[in-house]
């Protein structure tokens, strides 16, 4: 079990520099009101309210519900939640990847995909642990502020999690092992390009590594119906962990 603090919250999309606000239809926090300063816990210090430093306006032109994104343009309807510390988060693209930068030990990165919600889908992606070990890299599906979500882990280190998160608070998660993870021979270790995939489809989530099933767990007791999907890396101890996504594909099941 682990309690995450959320730092930062930003919608890629068209942006222009201007007043620093947030529209409240981009928040996928349990609530729409600002980030508080979070008390000390556990002895680390409070911290500060996050100030967002853009204007972000919604994409000119409808965006895609199922699609493959090579990261090569627009990254309109992304949105990046932050947890482990205040810094802003280190998010850009560069030869057609997606980079995923953590400059602070125990910090997790999550890339949503907020125009659409999904309750039988598949998603996939490629990715490389670019720098640092140990590092995770993984997809969600089912992402809901108040109801919880879904989380497939590889870390690279050769070991795999499923987890179930909700959020206790604003800005504070807890997680839950869906199941018993495990070490697998599919996952490759650190700096190799492999991909997997999240089947989320009825009761069954269907896992897989470079293409093949890794494994099936049911999620029935969990009750989640429909949510979001998306990508989350993290880092542990060592830093800094880049984590270069190559594309991401949603698709029907």
């Amino acid at each position: 079990m682990k309690k995450l603090f959320l730092g930062c919250l930003l919608l890629i999309s068209a942006c222009q520099t201007s007043t620093p606000t947030l529209a409240p239809e981009t928040s996928f926090f349990p609530t729409s009101t600002p980030l508080p300063t979070l008390a000390p816990t556990q002895g680390q210090p409070a911290l500060p309210t996050p100030e967002p430093t853009q204007t972000f306006e919604p994409s000119p032109t409808a965006l895609p519900r199922f699609f493959t994104n090579e990261f090569d343009s627009s990254l309109a309807g992304w949105v990046i939640l932050q947890a482990g510390n205040d810094s802003v988060p280190a998010v850009n693209t560069a030869n057609s990847s997606l980079l995923l930068q953590m400059d602070s030990p125990f910090t997790w990165l999550y890339a949503l995909y907020g125009p659409e919600e999904y309750a039988d889908v598949q998603i996939d992606t490629k990715f490389q642990n670019m720098a640092g070990s140990p590092a995770s890299a993984g997809l969600i599906c089912r992402y809901d502020d108040e109801q919880g979500w879904f989380e497939f882990n590889v870390s690279t280190d050769g070991t795999y999690n499923i987890l179930y998160g909700k959020w206790l608070s604003v800005g504070v998660a807890d997680y839950l092992p869906v199941t018993d993870g495990g070490a697998s021979p599919l996952i490759q270790p650190s700096g190799a390009a492999q991909t997997i995939g999240l089947l989320c489809e009825g009761n069954t989530l269907t896992l897989y590594v470079n293409e093949t099933v890794l494994r099936r767990v049911d999620v029935e007791r969990f009750g989640l119906v429909d949510g979001k999907v998306g990508m989350t890396a993290s880092s542990y101890e060592n830093v800094p962990i880049v984590v270069s996504f190559d594309w991401v594909k949603v698709g029907e099941p």
